[in-house]
């Protein structure tokens, strides 16, 4: 597990349209670029440009910024984000199927998990169907086991559908709750905040997700190592979740949406 944390100062947008052509010493790029990688951050994701060094193509990374990220005294949490969001002002509608509907755990879990959001002052609003005013939905089914999968968006469009086990019903309320706004939180773009190592959340071998053909892009302003209960984003989850955002969850929802 990386044990390092920084916050990264945003200077440009995706296409680093108005950086600066102020170049840095190439000494200083290369003590930057040892740090990062040292951090954890996989080389293929650092980039140069204009003499300024890169992570994730628009967040620029200072000498300073870099060092911080060698402090072995911060305990913090990251989020990650795929390269396609959900573009725009958008009413999603989540749609329950009658099965959905039929689990009092599930159909409970869905409103706490749509609540969860739209108390965050997003430019994403949630709404439970059949209601009007959709710009996008997203279908709420059933599936089997006590987990959930969903997708990532695509077109500046959410993922159309989360499924989400029936087996939750064995569980708290809080527990559906976290599944299924973990699930949503996939369909707006989000990573899972372990997927480097899914064992910290849920135990057994080391295993990386890698990039999927989606990206892994750490979101600025949050650190880049995950801990057992520190993101609702971590790949698996416990029987005590709360069901909550983390303070980390909620920076990472701030800074996207």
């Amino acid at each position: 597990m990386f044990k390092r944390a920084a916050v990264l100062a945003v200077s440009c947008g995706a296409l680093m349209a108005g950086c600066g052509n102020d170049s840095a010493p190439q000494s200083q790029n290369e003590e930057i670029i040892s740090n990062l990688v040292e951090a954890g951050f996989p080389l293929n994701d650092i980039m140069e440009a204009d003499g300024q060094v890169y992570v994730g193509r628009d967040s620029h990374v200072t000498l300073e910024a870099s060092r911080e990220m060698l402090q072995t005294d911060l305990v913090t949490q990251e989020q990650y984000r795929t390269t396609n969001l959900v573009t725009g002002t958008k009413k999603i509608c989540i749609n329950p199927t009658s099965a959905f509907n039929a689990n009092a755990r599930l159909s409970a879990g869905l409103d706490a998990a749509i609540l969860n959001y739209n108390q965050r002052g997003l430019v994403l609003t949630f709404a439970r169907g059949p209601t009007t005013g959709c710009n996008a939905n997203i279908t709420a089914a059933t599936t089997t086991g006590a987990g959930g999968s969903a997708g990532f968006p695509s077109g500046g469009q959410p993922y159309g559908t989360i499924n989400i086990g029936t087996g939750l019903s064995s569980y708290s309320a809080a527990v559906a709750e976290h599944v299924i706004t973990h699930e949503i939180g996939h369909c707006i773009g989000f990573r899972h905040s372990d997927y480097y190592n899914r064992a910290i959340s849920c135990g057994g071998s080391a295993t990386n997700e890698g990039t999927a053909g989606v990206g892994a892009i750490l979101i600025p302003g949050t650190p880049n190592t995950a801990t057992v209960g520190g993101s609702i984003m971590n790949s698996c989850f416990r029987s005590t979740e709360t069901g909550n955002f983390t303070s980390s969850d909620i920076t990472a929802l701030n800074y996207l949406y």
